[in-house]
C-alpha cells in the first residue's frame, strides 16, 4: 500500500470518527435537555439518580466537544428544544423517558465504538456501558444487546403506562 493510499484510508477513518463523535455529541445535548424534563417529573425518591445522570451527560458532552475540536471540526450545537417521544407527565413516564434517553445514547456510542480507534474507542465503549447500566436501572430490566437497536429484544421494555 502506498503512502497516498494509507493517507486516504486514515483520512476516511478520521472523517468517520468525527461524524460519529458529532452524533454522540448531539445525543448528549439531547440527554442533558431530556434530564431537565425527567428531573421535573421524577419525584424525590429518584431525583438523585436523575441528577447524577444529568451531570454524567454534561461531562460527556463537554469531553466530546473538546474531542471534536481536537480533530479540527466545529462541535455541533445543541438545539433550542427537543421533541419528546411521548408525553412525560408523571414519575412513571419520566422513568420510561430516562430509559429511552439512555438507550438512544447507547446506540450512538455503539456507532462511535465502530468508527473510533485507540483511546477514543475505549472511551466510547465505557460511555456505552454506562448508558446501558443507567437504562437498566431506569427500565428495571435489560436488553440483549444494548446500543444495537437492530439486535435488541424490545420485549424487555415495559409498555407505556395507560391513563
Amino acid at each position: 500500500m502506498s503512502d497516498t493510499d494509507e493517507a486516504n484510508k486514515a483520512g476516511k477513518a478520521s472523517k468517520a470518527a468525527v461524524t460519529a463523535l458529532q452524533a454522540a455529541l448531539a445525543a448528549e445535548h439531547a440527554a442533558v435537555y431530556g434530564y431537565g424534563v425527567v428531573g421535573g417529573r421524577i419525584g424525590e425518591e429518584r431525583r438523585s439518580d436523575a441528577r447524577a445522570a444529568y451531570e454524567a451527560h454534561r461531562a460527556r458532552r463537554d469531553a466530546l466537544a473538546r474531542a471534536v475540536r481536537d480533530l479540527g471540526a466545529d462541535p455541533v450545537a445543541a438545539s433550542a428544544g427537543y421533541a419528546l417521544p411521548f408525553p412525560v407527565t408523571d414519575r412513571a413516564t419520566a422513568a420510561l423517558f430516562a430509559a429511552e434517553l439512555e438507550s438512544r445514547v447507547a446506540g450512538v456510542y455503539a456507532d462511535l465504538v465502530r468508527a473510533a480507534r485507540g483511546e477514543l474507542r475505549g472511551t466510547a465503549a465505557e460511555a456505552l456501558r454506562e448508558a446501558a447500566v443507567r437504562a437498566v436501572r431506569w427500565r428495571g430490566g435489560s436488553v440483549a444487546f444494548p446500543g444495537l437497536a437492530e439486535r435488541a429484544d424490545t420485549s424487555a421494555t415495559p409498555a407505556a403506562p395507560t391513563a
